[in-house]
């Protein structure tokens, strides 16, 4: 079969989950060739090769931390070319998007972002994509050059197919543009111990109803009863309520978890561009005109701080 490079997404050789997932896909339309920039080699082939992965190209050098993106597309594209790819995946952070392009760019393909699934085709690989804020899904492949696709956390089930997983030395040339970009201090964020918003299998959101940063520990109790993220609505982002971060929406992050639970959230079409393509949603509103209604599974009218700690006391029960 072809090979299909496969980005991966790592901290420090712990394998994140989204690459798994890509792995899972990659093995539809070929042979996954995983591509591990940075330290850790060794430890991430274990888990890559569990999940599919035949070999492992893997290069490390101070450039990739000190420098932003490009150096990461030189290696990639090193990779390109040593194995001459059926395809090229990449997770859909704001990283993976920015490297997808540039490598695409420099290749002479064509690009698919935010993919929400992949499958092989007569004439190569076929995206699924939800477009206009999920109004609408659409099928595309690309015509021209190697297809070089990013795709939404969440949109496969990791699934275990051990492989060799042998770790090969990746010979990279920095170029010119290597350097153009220094980083120059790093701020470690704050652990809250929930999951990383993008990738969690559950997310539980607050909206202007939450009223009040004081108010939000009804939202986060929910989310820690069910080992689920933290999001917020653009509103109570605006309002300083909850941090930037946790956005969820066309100008924060993009979700696609299993649960989302939207509370105190009117659905405007900002903030459902960011969620619709969750599998699960269910929605508490006191306004049962509210327009996050129309796309719900499960819809509650009523008061968030009534039903939310009940819902909270409901499952720690169960559990327990």
């Amino acid at each position: 079969m072809a090979e299909v490079l496969v980005y991966v997404d790592h901290v420090d050789g712990a394998v994140r989950k989204p690459t798994l997932e890509l792995l899972t896909l990659a093995r539809r339309i070929g042979d996954p060739v995983a591509v591990h920039l940075g330290p850790g080699a060794e430890d991430a082939a274990k888990t890559l090769g569990e999940y599919g992965a035949v070999k492992v190209l893997a290069a490390d050098a101070p450039e990739f931390a000190d420098y932003l993106v490009v150096p990461k597309v030189d290696a990639l594209q090193a990779a390109y070319d040593a194995v001459s790819p059926a395809a090229v995946l990449v997770p859909s952070s704001a990283d993976g998007k920015e490297i997808a392009a540039r490598l695409a760019v420099r290749i002479g393909s064509g690009l698919i972002t935010d993919a929400v699934d992949l499958e092989a085709g007569d004439e190569g690989p076929v995206a699924t994509q939800s477009v206009f804020a999920a109004g609408y899904t659409t099928k595309s492949r690309i015509t021209r050059g190697t297809p070089v696709v990013t795709v939404k956390p969440n949109s496969a089930a990791p699934e275990a197919a051990s492989a060799a997983g042998t770790v090969e030395q990746l010979d990279v040339s920095f170029g010119e543009l290597a350097q153009g970009t220094r980083v120059t201090s790093r701020n470690a964020r704050e652990a809250t111990g929930r999951p990383e918003l993008t990738e969690a299998a559950i997310v539980v959101s607050g909206g202007r109803g939450v009223n009040g940063a004081e108010n939000f520990h009804v939202i986060e109790e929910l989310a820690d009863s069910l080992g689920a993220a933290v999001g917020a609505s653009r509103a109570a982002v605006d309002a300083g309520w909850y941090p930037h971060s946790n956005q969820v929406g066309q100008t924060g992050k993009s979700v696609s978890p299993q649960l989302y639970v939207a509370a105190g959230i009117s659905g405007a079409i900002q903030h459902r561009a960011g969620m619709q393509t969750s599998k699960t949603i269910v929605a508490i509103n006191k306004d049962s005109e509210a327009p996050i209604f129309e796309l719900v599974d499960y819809g509650v009218v009523g008061d968030l701080f009534q039903v939310l700690p009940q819902l909270t006391e409901q499952v720690k029960a169960r559990k327990g």
